[in-house]
């Protein structure tokens, strides 16, 4: 499953997890070091507690399409060998990874005989696609890339969207609901032309969709010697070569106790978005009297605050005490050289 940066890959897979009745395992690949999406995997309660170690990996500070051979083939063979507890494998990128060298590696002889890749799901904004966008601000980014002329972000960005519909077999519009019905159109249309034939095009809102659809639906044709026990090179061994020119960002990780107003951290929040070439941020805030910490997304500058529906069984914890002190997490994803300025404003929260 991949797609850009708060595109909605979290959200779905939430849903799927709950809504198929099928005993997935979740590899998580993160860009910060504090593991928000896989908290909020964990808590949504698709698995008992004593299976969450063998159903839920995270692998953090890294770009999976990078790290094949240290972390992904390790992690997957680590999975696998639960394989008869195992309906399938969802491997969520962390949108900034490429899927082809993670597709490609499925052919490791380690690997090889064991796994098949039914589809590659590519999450896309429709809301940002609608507005002419791949990213929900890419102003943020084109005022960067003009202070910084020797960094090109919104090519490499539009590079990455290119490889990610490129390698689709499933491509979801998220914030459907959010279109008119002839935005959508024009929406599907725009991708449809960038996309390989036979690659279907669906609507999604809010995460929700038949699962059938994606465990179940449009996937890959197998190459016929996919299995063949012959000597030929492994597909990942020229992974290290390959032409990957990364995105340039920079993750900024805050992690700090004290005591937040939520309507004034939803307002110093949306003034940094707007003030700062943030692509990304995502975090939680922990309250006094609440069971469930609140979560905080932002795309652009978009900002949505919510406190958790479900609780899973690894977050059955009472309510805090009304003295304890909230802490606060927060991962913020900027392009690179904006930094400095961006921890000196979250420093002022």
């Amino acid at each position: 499953m991949t797609g850009f940066l708060g595109a909605g890959k979290t959200t779905l897979l939430r849903h799927l997890l709950l809504e198929s009745g099928q005993r997935l395992a979740v590899l998580v690949n993160e860009f910060g070091e504090v593991g928000i999406d896989g908290d909020l995997i964990a808590s949504c309660g698709f698995c008992p507690e004593e299976e969450l170690d063998g159903r839920l990996v995270e692998l953090a500070n890294g770009c999976l399409c990078c790290t094949v051979q240290d972390e992904f083939l390790p992690t997957m063979t680590q999975l696998l060998e639960r394989a008869d507890r195992l309906d399938g494998i969802v491997v969520e990128t962390s949108g900034l990874a490429l899927p082809e060298p993670l597709v490609a590696a499925f052919g490791w002889p380690e690997i090889r005989n064991r796994t098949r890749v039914h589809a590659v799901v590519t999450v896309v904004d429709g809301e940002a696609l609608a507005a002419g966008h791949v990213v929900g601000d890419p102003a943020a980014v084109e005022a960067q890339r003009r202070a910084d002329p020797s960094l090109d972000h919104l090519s490499a960005i539009e590079d990455l969207f290119a490889d990610q519909l490129g390698a689709a077999d499933l491509v979801l519009v998220s914030r459907a609901d959010r279109l008119e019905p002839s935005e959508l159109e024009r929406v599907g249309a725009a991708l449809t032309e960038r996309l390989r034939p036979g690659t279907v095009v669906l609507p999604m809102a809010r995460g929700r969709i038949q699962p059938a659809l994606v465990l179940d639906g449009p996937g890959r044709e197998e190459p016929q010697d996919r299995h063949a026990d012959d000597d030929h090179e492994d597909p990942a061994h020229d992974h290290d070569h390959h032409d990957h020119a990364h995105v340039a960002m920079e993750a900024v990780v805050v992690r700090r106790s004290g005591s937040w107003d939520r309507a004034r951290l939803e307002a110093e929040l949306r003034r940094l978005l707007s003030e700062h070439p943030v692509v990304r941020l995502k975090g939680r805030l922990r309250q006094p009297g609440k069971r469930l910490p609140l979560q905080i997304q932002g795309v652009g500058r978009r900002l949505d605050c919510w406190y958790e529906e479900r609780e899973g069984p690894s977050r059955g914890a009472a309510a805090l005490p009304a003295d304890a002190a909230p802490d606060l997490e927060l991962v913020v994803l900027a392009p690179q050289g904006a930094a400095g300025a961006l921890r000196e404003a979250l420093d002022r929260l």
